[in-house]
């Protein structure tokens, strides 16, 4: 169950020292979509202190560093996946020293109904016959970040082969979250967070954090991101008070 945000009064105490503009910044934000519960509220209370508009953009980490690849106008680019945010760098599109390990998150296995056991997931968790007719949502297995952590637990268990033909795959991981919300899918595969923030999911087991590489979001400063606003909104990411929030919705802080 998702834990309730406490107000953020003190982040606009962390921002009252930066330079108010004369006139109010749009900062334009690339977030992987399991950033949107705990970064919203972030983002309105940079709002609030500064009178700057955070506009953000959320979707599967793949799809938006090809965006800013191809020249999309993204000021901040905050990746599930270190990988993705290597493209992005190699590309030209960070700026120097501009790039930090935001957060981590923990890869769980949600299911729709309250009542469905707890599994422990090892290799001899029977995974076909806890789907039975049902289906296995997850993120693109192949770009997508959660889909791609996904894949490999269950491939670093010996459990991808057996249970590939019955796996849905979403655009993002807050559409396979979706797809489990509604009972669609009576399982799926998500992030910790994910799953916090959606009621109508119950974790019945977490991966362990050895099937998979270290769940990292890296987030970074890119060159279109010129102005004090979007080097302030930066920055804030990283302030303790946003890093409260983060902590409340399941993310580890690594910054």
């Amino acid at each position: 169950m998702m834990k309730p945000l406490r107000p953020l009064f003190a982040l606009p105490l962390f921002i009252a020292g930066l330079a108010m503009p004369a006139i109010a910044e749009d900062v334009t934000v690339f977030a992987a979509a399991s950033m949107k519960t705990a970064l919203d509220p972030v983002a309105a209370a940079f709002q609030e202190a500064t009178g700057n508009t955070v506009v953000i953009s959320y979707a599967g980490s793949n799809a938006l560093a090809k965006q800013i690849l191809e020249g999309a106008p993204a000021d901040i680019f905050i990746s599930a996946s270190v990988q993705w945010m290597d493209e992005v760098e190699k590309g030209g599109e960070v700026q120097d020293g501009a790039r930090a390990d935001l957060l981590g998150n923990a890869l769980v296995l949600v299911a729709h109904d309250a009542a469905a056991p707890a599994v422990e997931l090892t290799r001899e968790t029977d995974l076909v016959t806890l789907l039975g007719e049902g289906k296995l949502a997850m993120a693109l297995v192949d770009s997508v970040p959660a889909g791609q952590y996904g894949k490999e637990a269950l491939t670093s268990l010996g459990l991808w082969d057996a249970v590939a033909p019955s796996v849905a795959q979403a655009d993002n991981v807050r559409a396979a979250l979706a797809l489990v919300s509604t009972g669609e899918a009576p399982f799926g595969i998500v992030y910790a967070t994910d799953a916090a923030a959606d009621p109508n999911v119950h974790v019945i087991g977490t991966f362990p954090a050895d099937s998979h590489k270290p769940i990292v979001y890296p987030a970074a400063l890119l060159k279109n991101g010129a102005d004090e606003a979007d080097r302030a909104f930066y920055d804030a990411l990283s302030a303790p008070e946003a890093d409260a929030v983060f902590e409340e919705q399941g993310f580890t802080i690594l910054n």
